[in-house]
Order: structure tokens, then sequence, then C-alpha cells
């Protein structure tokens, strides 16, 4: 059973579910799952089969079907109008939900004419926080360091396997995905945009930089940049700037959903693992509690740096240091710890051996930090 499972099937009583999120992260398992196990009597309609297809455009389906889960919708042009016409016509009759990727995310900006009838969960992959039956700890974060959280490398744990997939699913993102609902028409550079950020996990992400690399223009890059993060394959931590007279404005660093994704040392991957982890637990507690939270970094003039920082309504609750190897408490973390007194100051460190406390700075393992870290502060 998947971390969203018990909250998605609350939800459902009272409004229709959408479910969005990287391709390939399970999204159609873990709704199947949610049918099987509590509805036994709806029914699964793919937008992507031609037969399920004609069912949804005629509307062909049974009152007796509780639960009606339509995949791959937002591949219909008219979808956001067609399923508030379901909705408003037969919510008492069938429970309704609704699973894809990208499209769903935007369709959530303003103007939205289904404001209200709906709750919006994002699905993320396997992390320390959510460990499989049968693994130990250890052995998930072994795996989450070489093969990535995705269910299907995860679970099936070869790397030359796991290489393949992915290859596979940046081909499918690029020439499917972005075909179908982005302006894009160079998809081979696009391409090669998305290995110059492989190559950049962790660092700052100076677009301009990037657009001279690729001979495109800067508002291309960003343009670029944007559809990325749109498609669930990265995103951006963007500065603190909050109550830091010295803090200056600096680019984002961008990380990605896929910790395998990462080219970098072992450094920059577990960077990228902290970093996706602390944005499922956000992405979780903003989608359960209705509270707005943001990661983000802090950089100041005088080039002090601490990787990332925890808002909750505007409200900075915890500095975060990563550290692969290093025990030694980092004087950045100290300095903003003492200037900005968060709730909570950590450290962490991939190969801690002995977890220890200085002052109000906590040095902790990443096992140990993220078990039971889906609940909120």
């Amino acid at each position: 059973m998947r971390y969203l499972t018990p909250s998605i099937i609350h939800d459902l009583e009272k409004k229709m579910v959408f479910i969005g999120g990287p391709r390939q992260v399970g999204k159609t398992t873990l709704a199947k799952a949610i049918l099987a196990d509590r509805y036994p009597g709806g029914r699964y309609l793919n937008w992507d089969y031609d037969e399920d297809r004609q069912d949804i455009l005629h509307k062909k389906w049974s009152h007796d079907n509780s639960l009606l889960i339509f995949d791959e919708l937002h591949k219909f042009p008219r979808w956001k109008s067609w399923i508030k016409g379901v909705y408003d016509v037969e919510n008492e009759s069938h429970a309704l939900m609704v699973t894809g990727s990208a499209r769903l995310d935007v369709y959530r900006r303003g103007g939205d004419s289904l404001m209200g009838r709906y709750h919006y969960w994002r699905l993320h992959p396997f992390t320390l926080d959510e460990i499989p039956r049968g693994l130990s700890s250890r052995e998930a974060f072994n795996r989450l360091m070489t093969v990535g959280g995705f269910p299907e490398p995860f679970l099936d744990n070869n790397e030359r396997e796991a290489r393949r997939w992915r290859r596979e699913r940046f081909d499918r993102v690029l020439r499917e995905d972005v075909r179908d609902l982005e302006p894009i028409r160079n998809i081979q550079l696009l391409g090669l945009f998305l290995d110059l950020l492989r190559q950049r996990v962790g660092g700052l992400i100076t677009v301009s930089n990037l657009a001279g690399d690729l001979q495109i223009s800067p508002k291309t890059a960003k343009a670029w940049l944007e559809t990325l993060e749109r498609m669930y394959l990265v995103f951006c931590v963007r500065p603190f700037t909050q109550s830091l007279p010295r803090a200056i404005q600096k680019p984002p660093k961008v990380y990605f959903f896929d910790n395998g994704d990462v080219l970098g040392d072992e450094g920059a991957r577990f960077e990228n693992l902290v970093a996706s982890t602390l944005l499922k637990r956000l992405h979780f507690l903003e989608d359960r509690d209705g509270y707005r939270y943001e990661l983000r970094y802090i950089r100041d003039k005088e080039g002090r740096e601490v990787d990332f920082a925890i808002l909750k309504e505007n409200v900075l609750k915890e500095l975060i240091e990563v550290k692969y190897g290093d025990e030694t408490i980092s004087q950045s973390l100290a300095y903003y710890a003492e200037r900005l007194k968060p709730k909570r100051a950590v450290q962490i460190v991939a190969g801690l051996k002995r977890p220890y406390d200085k002052g109000q700075i906590k040095v902790i393992d990443p096992i140990a930090y993220f078990a039971g870290k889906q609940k909120p502060e």
C-alpha cells in the first residue's frame, strides 16, 4: 500500500480525486489497488485504449460502478469541461478518480473551473520514509543511491536494467509527453539541455550559461526548464532571502525526481536524494493539510550557504545541511541557525557513525532523520 492510499480513500467520499506525478511513478497501480480493495464494483477506463476511449466519450458505464477511474484523461483536449459535467450530474452515484501527469498539474493554476470539486494528490517515488515491506532501511538507501526510487527499477534492483528503463522513460517523456503538451520542435536539443542539468545537480543554474552552451536564447532555455518541471522530470529550489539583508537574488538549484537521473558523484546523488525526499514530504503535507510549504536554499554575499530551508506559510521552520561524509558542523549552518533561530537545524550526513548534538544543531544520518517524517511539524 502506497503512502497516499488512506488519504485518497478518505477524500473519495466527498469529492473527485486527481492523482498527479511523474510518468511511471505508480499512479495507475495505486488507482487499481484502491479499486480492487475498496471498490470491487468500480471500473477503470484508460483513454489510450480504443474501447475505453469510446466509452468515455459516450459516458458509457453502469450505475453500479461505485468508482470510476479515468486514466490518461488529460490527453482528451476537452477533458476539463467533460469531467466537470460528469461530476456535477453523477457525483452522488459514483466516486470519481482521475490520474495523469503534467496536464493535471497545469490546470490546478488560476481560473480553474473545477475548483471546489476535487482534491489533488502528488505521488512521488519510493524514499527513505516509504520503504516496501521486506527491505531494510540500509538496503533501501543503497538502492535509492544506485537505481533510484521509481517502483520498477527500485524493486528490480538491477543497475543495467535500470539504465535501460531510464533511457526509455526519457524518450517517452520527451518524444510523447512534451510533443503532445508543449510547442517544442527541437526535441533532440531539449534532450541535450536535460543532460546538462543532470551534470549540474546541486549547483546554481544560470540559464544564460546553459543557453550559450547550446546556442539557444536565454528565453528558450528558461521556457525549457519550466517545461521539464511541468513534466515532473526536475524541480527547482530557489533562494530564501526574507530577513537576510546580506542575501542576494541567486539562480535556482535544479534536482531530479528520479535520483538515478543524476550524473554527478555520490555527494551530488545524496544531495538529490535528500532534496527529493524533502519535496515529497512537503507535497504530502501541503496536499493533506492545505498549508503552503516551500523548499528553499540560503546563500549570502559572503558565500555562506545552507542547502535547504523549509518554510511553512512564509515562516522558516527548519534549516538542513547535507554532507556525504563530513561530520563537522557546517559553519554556515551554525551561523544561520544562530541568526535566524529556526525551530530545527539539522546536518544530515550519509556516512555518519554516531549522531550527536551541538547547541541547537543535530547531526544525524538520513535513515534516522526521515523515519516517520510524513507527520507535520
